[in-house]
């Protein structure tokens, strides 16, 4: 606790975690506001949610790679504050165009792509943030930290968001999420210059991506791990995005029970956080993935519970080890990884972790469609439980043990 006290007396990481709260506000609005915004609008389908959602994470699938090289080259911090700024402008014209009850699919594509782009570059440029903020023995902490703090956040975001959308519409809670992303752009933006860009070099940016690509798989617990998640990503989007907006307004009273269920999963995240400030896993990726089970039981409680308490406490199970994923596998990367190579290492890390995203969330409505969404459920919760196996099967995952020091590999 006392380490805990002391990152949070650093002002800089003050300022990174007021801009992490304000920007995770909108994000626990900001999903289930398009959802509802695209169901809602004159000719909305859920097909159409999944191709726009889908989009965004197509996008960020091939950029990604390229993302990570930027960030490296340019500037973790710089580039993070850029692309927030800029993906919440153009999150901001779209919120305004659903004010007028329909927005063209042309634009949705459009600002789901630009979006996507930028969190190419977001991603791999924030894995780089903390390190610079804190001391390396403090990283898990601080890891931890940001996450629980952030979760308080999507928890009210959510909370509130239910409600906005309940009363004043989907486009007032669009607004509100597209402007923290600007605010949050701009206050990481005063910390730029604790991320130098490194010095000129003859490299091209084709050979700084290849050089990463390489990093990476010299890490086969990173692949092995990177490569089978993405199925239990896929899994969990097309319900996030897709499938559970559609059981909510079948089954449920549409957006408040959809945001009760996220809000408890939220609690889940903060619970997650807790814990990872506390415990230190001997061996954390076989802790992660017996966790990772939990999911197939929030998915079986989809399929056959007609309450929405029941789901939301599975949900809240699986909170716990989704968040307890990001605090320990961001810990490992940063620690594990060489620091010159971290940003094209995560950029790769969230490429194949997301590779099935967009095929989820496509293919969720017309799956649900053509046998129902109860064998839907289930069908995910079978697949995931295999996935999760093979990858415990793996020895270089299940006897993965994290140094107490960086790599210093080059």
């Amino acid at each position: 606790m006392n380490s805990a006290r002391a990152i949070l007396s650093r002002r800089n990481f003050q300022r990174f975690l007021a801009a992490r709260l304000i920007s995770n506000f909108g994000n626990g609005m900001g999903t289930i506001a398009l959802a509802f915004g695209i169901l809602h609008m004159r000719g909305g389908t859920a097909t159409e949610l999944g191709l726009v959602v889908g989009s965004t994470s197509l996008t960020f699938l091939i950029l990604s790679p390229f993302g990570g090289v930027i960030a490296d080259r340019y500037g973790r911090i710089r580039m993070a504050a850029i692309t927030d700024t800029w993906g919440g402008i153009v999150l901001l014209v779209q919120a305004i165009w659903f004010t007028t009850g329909h927005v063209p699919f042309w634009f949705l594509l459009f600002a789901q792509v630009n979006f996507g782009a930028m969190w190419a570059i977001f991603w791999p440029a924030l894995t780089g943030v903390v390190p610079v903020l804190v001391e390396e023995e403090q990283l898990m902490t601080a890891n931890a930290l940001t996450q629980m703090t952030s979760n308080l956040m999507l928890i009210l975001g959510s909370s509130v968001g239910g409600w906005i959308i309940a009363t004043q519409g989907s486009s007032t809670a669009l607004i509100i999420d597209s402007t923290t992303f600007i605010i949050s752009g701009l206050t990481v933006l005063t910390l730029r210059h604790l991320t130098i860009a490194p010095e000129p070099t003859e490299n091209t940016m084709i050979d700084d991506l290849l050089h990463g690509w390489k990093v990476f798989l010299s890490f086969r617990w990173i692949v092995v791990v990177v490569v089978g998640f993405s199925s239990v990503i896929m899994c969990w989007s097309a319900v996030d995005s897709v499938l559970g907006p559609l059981l909510s307004l079948k089954k449920f009273h549409g957006a408040s029970s959809w945001a009760t269920i996220v809000a408890v999963e939220f609690f889940g995240y903060l619970a997650g956080s807790l814990i990872a400030i506390k415990i230190r896993p001997k061996y954390p990726m076989r802790f992660l993935l017996l966790g990772t089970y939990a999911i197939c039981g929030y998915f079986v409680a989809l399929a056959f519970s007609n309450s929405v308490w029941i789901i939301a406490i599975f949900a809240f199970f699986f909170g716990v080890n989704f968040d307890l994923w990001g605090a320990i596998w961001s810990t490992a990367l940063q620690r594990e990884v060489p620091k010159e190579s971290l940003s094209r290492v995560s950029a790769f890390d969230g490429m194949g972790s997301l590779m099935t995203r967009p095929i989820g969330v496509a293919l969720a409505a017309p799956l649900a469609s053509a046998i129902g969404l109860r064998s839907t459920f289930l069908w995910m919760a079978a697949l995931c439980a295999i996935v999760t196996t093979v990858m415990l099967a793996f020895p270089v995952v299940w006897k993965m043990q994290m140094s107490e020091r960086g790599s210093d590999v080059s």
